[in-house]
């Protein structure tokens, strides 16, 4: 059983039971890691709370050098993390590589980032005045990851928070805790004890109290609407700081003038990555309906050609859903799409070659409408709904049409329709013939129902920061506009 960390030290905590670690390509455990508890909770919030005051004095070049080490210990790492990540997740190997990628890189961005600079200094209203504003952390963060990518999402927020001085408590996913715990034991051993704390457990049991704790000032949080406005509702009362990504229903709109194979690549790729289990996945598919057959039959083909089975064989486009609660959702999606009157072109079921394992085919679905729950509500699933539109006007209607606003794709080189989507379309990130690229310093997030917090840029950096304005007056005189009036 892998242990948690608070202050520094592996420890099972007041843990009496312990979870297990379920590779979703195979059914078999792999590992545990304790139950957390309230007690846990606390003890990690304590011990954050007493490294914040020394960490977030470190001088910038000290912290920018930890964080590098970070990074550099991650990349001596890489080859064991991309494994066991494989084993918990599920994803193939060749997207786990670029998950931890992502994480030497996002550490090393921040680290350079956060000594960029603290503030600015402002125009003053007098010459016997100074005015200037300081970025200044909060304190204790508590950050609380999703299974779908459970590094890269926690380096996203965990890079930036202490880059910006923050100290930090780790929830991961109950699901996915084997590569968190990797990363305490392996990468963040040469942070001060305290400043990187990890507790595994149940949302209910953990995540929680985490939330609820009066010294955790700041939440950051991936994952559902229904959870997100759970944690909005207990946060509130206490006026805390809330970096929220709830998820997207994003739509890939595939214009008049592109071509077919190239639209079906892209398509088949923001679909079906991960299985489809990404909050940017392309959910909802918008063809010009006087050349939807065209489209149609080459998505239908590369589809077809996509190659299912464990994330660790090298041959595999993609592998299992991360569990058989996620799977049997998806089914009902799809099962209701078909009652409602689509029509599956292609998959639709689970594979028959694969008796062991989470695995469903991909699956293209034509006839679909904004009736139906699978164009509607977030499908997290290899599903490729199609829809045609008759105008460019109307495919734009149809992407707003939607209470996520997440991310959304354009396929054209047409550049009056390009500028249109992007003027036009309500989504955090749009994309343009280049679907679910992100930029290091382009800031990541939603609007809507998605949220409104910010990942990755300088954007990121000041999700964790909070001002001041520091009104300084070198005259220490009295004041003509002071009491009494009419002097």
């Amino acid at each position: 059983m892998r242990q948690m960390l608070i202050n520094g030290k592996f420890t099972n905590g007041n843990a009496k039971e312990e979870i297990e670690v379920q590779n979703p390509a195979t059914e078999e455990i792999i590992d545990s890691v304790p139950r957390g508890t309230v007690e846990d909770i606390e003890a990690a919030v304590q011990a954050a709370q007493s490294a914040f005051d020394p960490w977030r004095k470190l001088g910038s070049n000290e912290r920018a050098s930890l964080l590098h080490e970070v990074a550099n210990k991650v990349h001596e790492h890489r080859e064991k993390i991309v494994h066991l990540l494989t084993l918990e997740e599920g994803k193939p190997l060749s997207e786990n590589e670029e998950e931890v990628e992502w994480v030497i890189n996002t550490f090393h961005y921040y680290a350079e980032l956060g000594r960029h600079h603290r503030g600015s200094v402002l125009a003053s209203g007098e010459s016997s005045q100074f005015n200037f504003i300081i970025k200044e952390p909060y304190g204790v963060v508590g950050c609380i990851v999703p299974w779908n990518y459970p590094l890269l999402l926690l380096a996203w927020k965990v890079a930036p928070a202490l880059a910006a001085g923050n100290t930090i408590v780790i929830k991961p996913s109950e699901m996915t805790p084997l590569t968190a715990l990797y990363l305490a034991e392996h990468c963040f051993d040469g942070l001060p004890a305290g400043v990187i704390n990890v507790v595994t457990g149940y949302g209910l049991e953990t995540g929680e109290p985490l939330v609820k704790h009066p010294d955790v000032p700041v939440i950051a949080f991936t994952g559902s609407l229904a959870t997100g406005q759970r944690i909005a509702s207990l946060a509130a009362p206490m006026m805390k700081k809330l970096h929220l990504e709830l998820g997207g229903k994003d739509a890939t709109v595939i214009a008049e003038d592109a071509d077919p194979e190239i639209a079906a690549k892209a398509v088949a790729y923001a679909a079906l990555i991960n299985a489809g289990q990404v909050c940017t996945s392309t959910e909802r598919v918008y063809l010009p309906k006087n050349r939807a057959a065209k489209f149609t039959e080459a998505i239908v083909e590369q589809v077809k050609s996509l190659r299912l089975g464990s994330g660790l064989e090298s041959t595999t486009d993609m592998g299992p859903m991360i569990g058989d609660t996620f799977r049997t959702k998806f089914e009902k999606q799809i099962a209701d799409a078909r009652a409602s009157g689509a029509k599956i072109l292609t998959g639709g079921g689970r594979p028959k070659h694969l008796e062991k394992g989470f695995f469903h085919e991909p699956t293209v679905l034509t006839g679909v409408d904004h009736t139906m729950v699978i164009m509607r509500e977030e499908t997290f699933g290899p599903a490729v709904p199609i829809m045609e539109y008759t105008s460019f006007d109307e495919a734009i209607q149809l992407t707003n049409d939607c209470q996520y606003g997440l991310g959304a794709v354009l396929i054209s080189n047409d550049t009056k329709k390009i500028k249109q989507f992007f003027d036009d379309v309500k989504a955090g990130t749009i994309w343009i013939n280049d679907p679910l690229t992100d930029n290091y310093a382009g800031p990541f997030g939603g609007m809507k129902y998605s949220g409104g917090a910010r990942e990755l840029g300088e954007e990121g950096l000041e999700e964790f920061r909070e001002t001041k304005h520091v009104h300084w007056d070198f005259n220490m005189e009295d004041k003509g506009y002071w009491f009494p009036y009419g002097r």
